[in-house]
């Protein structure tokens, strides 16, 4: 897919304005800081992007005010005593250094990383994103299954990434889908909304009205976990939905 990259200034904001082999445009706002993102056909000039833009203004401020309500996470340093979260409920981490494999585990309300003696901050972080990724990985199946059938679209591959613009993306066409590895640390039901969001995109690519009614269909309180998703602490990461 050809891809063209540039910025426009419009009512105060810079713009990125992302021209792609699509048909429609697409305005996108993004946290943690509002950025505000255009997705436009090729043969579509600035000034359409520029009147697209302002007609969207109010909507584009509505958001970005949102996001610089929303809680955030500070960089973590791995240590005892930090919060770290897991399916929507806050865990103390508790670092114990000992012999023996690294491991994590959960014990009461305490997220427990046990490590060699001397392992460094990056190290350490590496040691718990793996085991976000094998709990996810583990929780994804039984969801399929669940879903697969309601909403009549199965999936031929599915993985796990880090991803800092979506929550999950999927390739139609390959029947494809990707789940953003910080779902580990949402609500369940926050992951069940966009594993269900993808597979509908595999019955419709869009975000248009035939979209919103499959979604209403196949899960009719969707927007309360989308609203759920998007208030949830984020992390220092940037991504969003």
């Amino acid at each position: 897919m050809t891809t063209k990259q540039h910025y426009i200034e419009v009512g105060g904001l810079q713009v990125e304005v992302v021209r792609k082999s699509i048909k429609n445009l697409h305005l996108a706002v993004y946290p943690p800081e509002g950025r505000v993102r255009v997705a436009v056909p090729l043969a579509v000039d600035d000034e359409a992007v520029r009147l697209a833009v302002i007609s969207k203004l109010g909507w584009i401020k509505r958001k970005q005010e949102a996001f610089a309500r929303q809680p955030r996470q500070s960089q973590r340093d791995m240590v005892t005593g930090e919060s770290h979260y897991f399916q929507g409920r806050r865990y103390r981490l508790k670092v114990v250094e000992g012999s023996g494999a690294n491991k994590v585990y959960i014990s009461g309300k305490n997220i427990i990383l046990h490590i060699k003696p001397g392992t460094e901050r990056d190290r350490r972080e590496a040691i718990l994103t793996n085991w976000y990724r094998q709990q996810l990985k583990e929780m994804i199946p039984e969801l399929l299954a669940k879903w697969e059938p309601v909403v009549g679209a199965k999936t031929l591959e599915w993985g796990v990434k880090k991803m800092k613009t979506r929550w999950g993306s999927c390739n139609s066409q390959a029947r494809r889908i990707w789940l953003n590895l910080e779902l580990a640390k949402k609500p369940l039901s926050c992951l069940e909304y966009v594993l269900v969001h993808e597979l509908v995109h595999l019955h419709e690519r869009r975000h248009n009205d035939n979209f919103r009614k499959l979604m209403d269909q196949f899960m009719p309180q969707w927007r309360n976990q989308r609203d759920l998703l998007n208030s949830a602490p984020l992390g220092h990461e940037e991504w969003g939905y």
